[in-house]
């Protein structure tokens, strides 16, 4: 398994000599960067799926949109393309989606979903790290990748957040979130997923923000992984919530 970096991408690519089972794009959220990512591109990656993390949205979401679709050109187009996002990255893809921007995306995952454009809370930079993540690891990797501290309280584009984004993605959706998200909480995007014609919701018990980053990271990247096989084998989604302790 290899790491490559350029610009603002990083790369995890599938162990020699196992063949590719497909290719996901990692949308950052709000004050993070794609080293922040880099467990989850790992395991990701030695499933034989190679993970790219680009420029976070809130940054840049013309530049992150362009990196999408230069990765889908040259990525095997018979193995599954998937834009995976967290935070203001779930809803940029989501975006994305719903105004036909991502054509080659066979998939979404979106994770920690915020609900509304504007930020729900404040907190000072120890209470933001509880709103991330309670994983030790991964708070200090926060420190290490240095996420900018409050940019996870800033306001998104009211455009991200259009009534009809919902009902007008018509690829396959995998919902991550934890059920004690402060910043968005559970019951305030149950009706957004309950809205997309082909979605799966699964609440993570005891998971705040970040889930994909969090103590039960290694259920949700199992979680990822089903998703991930399921769509390779062409089965279907019904909308439906799970919840995992």
């Amino acid at each position: 398994m290899t790491l490559a970096s350029e610009d603002t991408v990083l790369t995890w690519t599938e162990p020699t000599p196992i063949p590719l089972r497909g290719t996901l794009v990692l949308l950052p959220g709000r004050g993070e960067s794609a080293q922040v990512y880099e467990r989850f591109g790992r395991r990701l990656a030695a499933d034989a799926y190679r993970v790219h993390a680009i420029t976070a949205p809130s940054d840049d979401p013309d530049l992150a949109a362009e990196q999408i679709t230069d990765i889908f050109k040259t990525a095997d187009p018979e193995k599954p393309r998937i834009v995976v996002g967290s935070d203001a990255g779930a809803a940029y893809a989501a975006h994305l989606a719903a105004t036909h921007r991502l054509p080659r995306a066979s998939a979404l995952i979106l994770a920690g979903l915020p609900a509304a454009p504007t930020a729900a809370v404040t907190l000072d930079w120890a209470g933001e790290l509880d709103a991330r993540s309670l994983c030790p690891t991964h708070r200090g990797r926060i420190s290490d990748a240095g996420v900018r501290p409050g940019e996870l309280f800033t306001d998104l584009p009211a455009g991200w957040f259009d009534p009809d984004v919902p009902g007008e993605i018509t690829v396959p959706v995998l919902g991550l979130h934890g059920r004690l998200d402060p910043i968005s909480p559970l019951d305030s995007i149950r009706g957004w997923y309950a809205a997309v014609p082909r979605a799966e919701l699964v609440s993570i018990a005891g998971a705040p923000h970040d889930v994909l980053n969090d103590q039960t990271h290694r259920t949700v990247a199992a979680t990822v992984v089903l998703f991930l096989e399921r769509l390779r084998a062409g089965n279907d989604l019904a909308t439906k919530e799970r919840t995992f302790s």
